[in-house]
C-alpha cells in the first residue's frame, strides 16, 4: 500500500448480522489492493475491556475503532484498518478489531467461537485482553461450558479456562489432514505451524507483580500461572489441560499488564483526552506494548513459506467465512491450496503476458521462412516458462505447468495462422501493386495485336522478377504468386487466343520464340539459383580452408611451444645433473684431502714393528 490514503479510516471486514458471518465486498477490495506482505494484529476479549483503544492506540491515532463507555457493545464482526508500519518498510500492518465476547445480547456461543477462530487464523499476532488479573477463582467471565456431555454442563470459571475454551473449540472446529482410512493424522499440539504469537493483555491490573518477596516480570506472572500442577489424580489432570493446551497451542507468549488509565467518570471521554491527562503508569504501559507488538510482530506466514499480502489475506477470509457460513469446517490445506491456485493461476497470466511482449518486440510479422518464427517462439516460450517457475507455488501436479504449456502451444499456432495470413495479405497486395502496370496494359488492349502474347508473357516474367526482389514477403511469397497467376490465368489464355486468330501462322512461331525466351528465362534462373549455391559452397569451401590453415597453424605454434618446454625442462634437468655431478666431486675431493691430512700428521700413534 502506497500511503494511508487507501484506508484512512477502519472498515468492517466480517459483518455479524444475527450470527451470520458475511465479508464486506468494499474492504475485501481494498484489501486486494495491498501488494505488500502484511503483518496482521488482532485483538479478541470480552466486551467492553478496551479492545478498541489499544489498536487504536497502534494505529497511531486518538480515534478510529469505535470506542464505547457503555455496557453495550460497539464492535460488531471484525473490522480491519490497513497502515504502512511504521517500523517495517515495504510493510503494510493490518489491524483487527473483533466484536467482544460474551455480549448477553447475542446469545450465541458459536458466534463467539467463530470470531475467535477467524482471528487465530488471520493473524499473526493474537492479542487476548481480558481484565484485572490471571486467577483460577469462581470469576466465570463468559458463562460458557467447556464441555457438554450426558446434558451436565461443566463450567471452568477462569480467564485461562476462558482462553483454553476457545482454543480447544478452534481445535475441534478446524479439519485437519486425515491418513486415507478417515483417522485424524494431527492432534492440537499441530497446530503450532499456523498459530501466531500470543500477547496476553491484563487490563486495570491492581495486583503487586511479587513472588516470595521478589518483584517477577508480566511474563513471569503468565508463565507462572500457566504452570501445571504436580501430581497424577483427575482434578488435577484437569487443572492442567487448560495451561498446557495454551502452551501448545501458543509457543511464543507474551503479557503486558496495565493499570486503570484515569478515572472512572472520564472513561467516556478516554480517546480523547491527553497522555498528561491520563495515568502516568498506564501511558507508559501502552507505550511498551505499542513498541513490542509493532517490533516484534512478524508478517503472517502459511505453512510452505507463503508470505501472506492482501489478496492472499483476502482469499484467506473469503475461504474461512464461506467454510463456517456453509456449516462446513475451516480447512488450513484448502486455504493454502485456494492461495496456491491463485498464486499459479496469476503466475501463468504474468507469464503468458511475458511471452506475448517478448514476441511482440522480436517478431515481425510475416517471417522469412516458419523455423524463423519457432525459434523466436521457443526462445519466449523459455522465459515464460521461467517467469511462471519464478511466481509458481505448489504446482504439485504440474497441472498450471500443463495449461501454461497448452497456452502456450495455442499461441504459436496462432501465430502462425498470423504469420500465414499477413504473408498472405502482404504478398496480395504487393502482388496487385506489381502487376497494376501489367493489369492497365490489358485493359487498353496493348497486347490485343500480332506478337502481343509474347510481350504479355515478357512483362509478366519482368514483374515476377520485381516481385522475387522484394524483401519480407514472408513464407507464402511463392504460393501467393502462383495464386495469382493461376488467376490470371483466363486472361493470358485470351490474350493468346487472339494473337493466334490474328496471324496463326505468325503467332506459331512467336508463340515458340515467346515459350522458348522463357524457358531460357526459367533456365537463366535455375542457373542463377545454382551459380548461388555454388557461390555458397565455395565460400563454405574457403572458410573450411582457412579453418584448416588456422587449425594447422594453431597445431605449429602449440607443437614449437611444446618442445621449447621440452628443451627447458631437459636444460633444467641438465643442470640440476652437472650441479649435482659437482657436488659431489667437491665433496670426494674434500674427503681426499681429509684423508691425505690424516697421512702425513706427525702426531700419528702408529709404530711399526
Amino acid at each position: 500500500m502506497a500511503s494511508e490514503s487507501h484506508m484512512p479510516a477502519p472498515l468492517c471486514l466480517i459483518e455479524n448480522t444475527k450470527g451470520q458471518l458475511v465479508a464486506n465486498q468494499e474492504a475485501l477490495k481494498v484489501l486486494s489492493a495491498v501488494t505488500q506482505p502484511v503483518v496482521v494484529v488482532a485483538i479478541v476479549g470480552l466486551y467492553r475491556t478496551g479492545k478498541s483503544y489499544l489498536m487504536n492506540k497502534l494505529a497511531g491515532k486518538r480515534k478510529g475503532f469505535s470506542v464505547g463507555s457503555t455496557v453495550q457493545s460497539h464492535t460488531k464482526g471484525i473490522w480491519i484498518w490497513c497502515l504502512p508500519h511504521p517500523k517495517k518498510p515495504s510493510h503494510t500492518l493490518v489491524l483487527l478489531d473483533t466484536e467482544g465476547l460474551g455480549d448477553v445480547e447475542k446469545g450465541d456461543q458459536n458466534n463467539d467461537t467463530n470470531i475467535f477462530a477467524l482471528a487465530i487464523l488471520l493473524s499473526s499476532t493474537f492479542v487476548y485482553n481480558t481484565m484485572n488479573k490471571i486467577d483460577q477463582r469462581a470469576i466465570d467471565l463468559l458463562q460458557y461450558p467447556l464441555m457438554v456431555q450426558d446434558g451436565i454442563k461443566a463450567r471452568k470459571n477462569s480467564c485461562i479456562h476462558q482462553l483454553c475454551f476457545y482454543v480447544i473449540e478452534l481445535s475441534n472446529l478446524l479439519r485437519t489432514i486425515t491418513s486415507p482410512d478417515g483417522s485424524r493424522a494431527e492432534d492440537a499440539a499441530d497446530f503450532q505451524c499456523f498459530c501466531p504469537d500470543l500477547v496476553w493483555t491484563l487490563r486495570d491490573f491492581y495486583l503487586a507483580l511479587e513472588v516470595d518477596g521478589k518483584l517477577i516480570t508480566a511474563d513471569e506472572y503468565l508463565e507462572n500461572s500457566l504452570k501445571p500442577g504436580q501430581g497424577t489424580n483427575q482434578s488435577l489432570q484437569n487443572f492442567n489441560l487448560p495451561h498446557q493446551c495454551i502452551k501448545k497451542f501458543f509457543p511464543v507468549r507474551k503479557c503486558f499488564v496495565f493499570d486503570t488509565p484515569t478515572h472512572r467518570k472520564k472513561f467516556a471521554q478516554l480517546e480523547t483526552l491527553c497522555n498528561d491527562e491520563l495515568n502516568p503508569d498506564f501511558v507508559q504501559q501502552v507505550e511498551e506494548f505499542y513498541s513490542y507488538i509493532l517490533n516484534h510482530s512478524k508478517p503472517k506466514t502459511l505453512s510452505g513459506g507463503i508470505k501472506v499480502n492482501g489478496p492472499y489475506l483476502e482469499s484467506l477470509v473469503l475461504t474461512y467465512v464461506n467454510a463456517i457460513g456453509s456449516g462446513n469446517l475451516p480447512c488450513m490445506e484448502n486455504a493454502v491450496l485456494a492461495l496456491a491456485q491463485i498464486k499459479n493461476s496469476t503466475a501463468v497470466k504474468k507469464a503468458i503476458a511475458h511471452y506475448d511482449q517478448e514476441m511482440s518486440q522480436k517478431v515481425q510479422l510475416p517471417t522469412e521462412t516458419l523455423q524463423e518464427l519457432l525459434d523466436l517462439h521457443r526462445v519466449s516460450e523459455s522465459e515464460a516458462i521461467r517467469v511462471f517457475m519464478k511466481n509458481s507455488f505448489q504446482d504439485v501436479d504440474q497441472s498450471f505447468r500443463k495449461e501454461l504449456e497448452t497456452l502456450l502451444e495455442a499461441k504459436q499456432n496462432d501465430f502462425c495462422k498470423q504469420n500465414l495470413k499477413a504473408s498472405s495479405d502482404y504478398c496480395s497486395a504487393l502482388l496487385q501493386d506489381i502487376f497494376q502496370p501489367l493489369e492497365e496494359g490489358v485493359k487498353l488492349g496493348i497486347y490485343s495485336k500480332p506478337g502481343g502474347f509474347r510481350l504479355f508473357m515478357q512483362k509478366t516474367e519482368k514483374l515476377k522478377a520485381m516481385y522475387y526482389q522484394k524483401p519480407g514477403k514472408g513464407i507464402q511469397a511463392e504460393e501467393a504468386l502462383q495464386k495469382y497467376l493461376q488467376s490470371r490465368e483466363s486472361v493470358s489464355d485470351s490474350i493468346l487466343q487472339m494473337d493466334l486468330a490474328l496471324t496463326k501462322r505468325e503467332k506459331e512461331k512467336e508463340e515458340a520464340r515467346v515459350k522458348a525466351e522463357a524457358a531460357e528465362a526459367e533456365v537463366h534462373r535455375l542457373e542463377a539459383i545454382q551459380r548461388h549455391k555454388q557461390e555458397m559452397l565455395a565460400q563454405r569451401e574457403r572458410l573450411h580452408q582457412q579453418q584448416v590453415r588456422q587449425a594447422e597453424r594453431n597445431r605449429a605454434r602449440e607443437l614449437a611451444m611444446y618442445r621449447r618446454a621440452q628443451e627447458r625442462r631437459l636444460q633444467e634437468e641438465a643442470k640440476n645433473i652437472r650441479e649435482h655431478i659437482e657436488a659431489e666431486r667437491r665433496q670426494l675431493y674434500n674427503e681426499i684431502q681429509q684423508l691425505q691430512r690424516e697421512v702425513r700428521s706427525p702426531e700419528d700413534p702408529c709404530i711399526l714393528l
